[in-house]
C-alpha cells in the first residue's frame, strides 16, 4: 500500500535464473540489497555510506534501516522504514529522513514475480527532489542518473549473484 505521491518514478527490469523464494530471500537482506552504497563508486564521487539496520534487520514492516557518509566532504544520511513486506512477491520502504544531494525523500522497493525456470525483477523508486535550491539544481541534473543508477545497480548485482550459482545453489 502506497502511503504518498512522489513526483518522479524509473524502474528497472530484469530476469533471475531462480525462484521467487530464492530472489526474495537474497534481496530481503538490506546489507546485499544495498551493497553498492557500502562501496565506492563514480556515483558516489568515490565515496560510500555505512548501512546499519535496527534488531529487525530490515526485515520485518515497520523495521528501520540507517545510512550515512559524506560526499566530498559533505555529510549526508537517511532513515527508512520498511513499508510493505509480502514475502515472496514484493517489499518497499520509504524514507522518514533524508539528507541527501540529488534525490529527496523516496520510495524503494522490489517486485517479483514467477516464469518458467526464473523470476521477474522489477526494482523501482519514486521520488521526489530535495528541498533547498542548490539541492534542486544538482536534482535537476542528477536525480533521474542516481535513480537509474540505483535501480539498476540493485537488478544488475541480483543477477550477478544468481549467475555464479550453479544448479545445486552453489557459488561456481
Amino acid at each position: 500500500m502506497q502511503t504518498r505521491a512522489f513526483s518522479f518514478h524509473h524502474e528497472t527490469r530484469t530476469t533471475l535464473r531462480t525462484t521467487v523464494h530464492a530472489a526474495f530471500e537474497h534481496l530481503d537482506d538490506f546489507k546485499k540489497l544495498s551493497a553498492h552504497m557500502e562501496q565506492p563508486s563514480a556515483m558516489m564521487l568515490g565515496s560510500q555510506m555505512q548501512v546499519v539496520t535496527d534488531e529487525g534487520r530490515g526485515r520485518v514492516v515497520g523495521s528501520r534501516v540507517r545510512m550515512s557518509g559524506k560526499v566530498m566532504g559533505i555529510p549526508l544520511s537517511l532513515e527508512e522504514v520498511v513499508t510493505e513486506r509480502e514475502p515472496p512477491h514484493r517489499k518497499a520502504w520509504e524514507t522518514v529522513d533524508a539528507r541527501l544531494l540529488v534525490i529527496g525523500q523516496y520510495r524503494l522497493g522490489f517486485e517479483l514475480e514467477p516464469r518458467a525456470g526464473a523470476c521477474g525483477l522489477r526494482v523501482f523508486i519514486d521520488y521526489d527532489w530535495p528541498t533547498g535550491a542548490m539541492a534542486r539544481c544538482a536534482a535537476a541534473l542528477f536525480a533521474n542518473s542516481y535513480a537509474r543508477w540505483c535501480t539498476e545497480r540493485m537488478a544488475g548485482d541480483a543477477e550477478k549473484h544468481f549467475a555464479a550459482l550453479d544448479s545445486a545453489g552453489r557459488q561456481t
